[in-house]
Order: C-alpha cells, then sequence, then structure tokens
C-alpha cells in the first residue's frame, strides 16, 4: 500500500472528488492528478504541509500519509533511479549570474564556462538554495506571502503553493528554470563571492525576506574545513 492507493481508497469511500483533496491541501488539480497517476514522487514530509491537510480531509491519522510517503521515497532512493549529475540549465546559470554583482560578473561567468557545474558553480548554486529554501519554509504557511509571490510572478496562489511545495522538494541537481523564475529571481536581489575564500554574501530582496544579508564564509580547521554564517 503506498500513498496514492490510500488517497485514491478514502476518496471512493468518502464520496471525494480529486478536486476536494485538491482544495483541502491548496494544490492544483493538476498537482494531485500527478500524484495519484505514480507521474511525480510524493514530496518529501519535512518539506511540506499536504500530507496533514490531506489527512484531514480523508480522515486518516495525522502521520498515515507521512509514513507511506517516508518508505516510498527511501525504496526509490534505494533503486537508484537517478541518474549522474548533469550541468545545469543554460537559462538557470544566466539568472544566477545576472544576480552577480556587476564587478564579478564577468570573471565569474569565465569560470563557470571553463568548468560547467564545477565546485564553484555547485557552491553558488547551493547558498542560493539554501538561503532561498529558508525563506520559503518560513513563509510557507503565509497567505500574504505566498499571494506577493504570486503577483510578482504572474501566477495563481494555488500555482505558487504547488511550486512552492516542488522547489521545497528539489535540490542543486534537479533545479529547474521554473523553480528560479518562481523564487531565485524576486527573493534574490545580489550576491558576491570571494575567488580567493568562497566566501559569500547575499542579498534578500526586502519587499519579501526577512533578513536583508546573508553572509557565508569557509573557516580553516586543520585537514577539513568547516561553513559559517
Amino acid at each position: 500500500m503506498d500513498v496514492c492507493s490510500v488517497i485514491k481508497r478514502r476518496l471512493e469511500e468518502l464520496g471525494l472528488e480529486q478536486k476536494d483533496l485538491a482544495a483541502a491541501a491548496e494544490v492544483t488539480d493538476s498537482y494531485v492528478s500527478q500524484l495519484l497517476a505514480r507521474k511525480k514522487l510524493p514530496p518529501a514530509p519535512d518539506r511540506t504541509d499536504i500530507y496533514q491537510k490531506m489527512a484531514k480531509v480523508l480522515k486518516l491519522p495525522s502521520d498515515r500519509l507521512v509514513k507511506l510517503a517516508e518508505l516510498e521515497r527511501r525504496e526509490e532512493l534505494q533503486r537508484g533511479l537517478a541518474g549522474p549529475p548533469t550541468p545545469m540549465f543554460g537559462e538557470i546559470r544566466e539568472l544566477i549570474l545576472r544576480k552577480c554583482v556587476p564587478n564579478k560578473e564577468k570573471q565569474v561567468r569565465e569560470i563557470f564556462e571553463k568548468q560547467p557545474f564545477g565546485e564553484l558553480e555547485r557552491l553558488v548554486t547551493q547558498k542560493l538554495l539554501d538561503v532561498i529554501k529558508n525563506v520559503a519554509k518560513e513563509e510557507l504557511n503565509s497567505e500574504n506571502w505566498l499571494h506577493l509571490v504570486a503577483r510578482l510572478a504572474g501566477r495563481s496562489y494555488e500555482q505558487t503553493r504547488v511550486t512552492l511545495l516542488e522547489f521545497l522538494d528539489t535540490d542543486v541537481f534537479s533545479l529547474s528554470p521554473e523553480n528560479c523564475v518562481s523564487f531565485l529571481d524576486p527573493l534574490i536581489e545580489s550576491w558576491d563571492v570571494d575567488l580567493t575564500t568562497f566566501a559569500m554574501e547575499i542579498v534578500l530582496n526586502r519587499r519579501i525576506a526577512s533578513g536583508y544579508s546573508k553572509r557565508f564564509e569557509f573557516v580553516e580547521t586543520g585537514p577539513l574545513q568547516r561553513e559559517v554564517e
């Protein structure tokens, strides 16, 4: 029994439709349809709030879907279906470079192009992703924040929630252009990196993100290095 099977069975038993589930979870009908058709892996429970919302309308124990999702994702990971990491979309790289401070963009672009998805590009992308995810997690249940981001991205509230839930479930290897347009573009004002120490400073858009500036440094501690914020 998996997430999809349990949801389908309860919908039938309660005489509900997919649209009822979508409304309860505040996502689009398309998102629920893909989930129930097994075209989309159930999102990680610690990165979403849909399981609690769905469990309530389906009259299930609050942790039932969570446990099934954790098991399903663990089995998927063990099967090792994911292919080797590939260079990111050109659109993503361009957006990231556009946010780089002007006096550093040319130099960083040369490094990115010489070493596609190399150490620097992965570092910068990961740090930007971490910062945006932290903001998104804090604001996931804020309707006002989601409506603001939706207006900036030209999307509906439900579409923005779906995109946000998918974004929280992504990583540096599966980041999509849609993720960047929806969240990286409006949330990140600019970023800078010290090419000697790899220290990064990320400036957020003050209109939609608390904590105006984030700084990350790599501190020498012997044979290994640790990161501090």
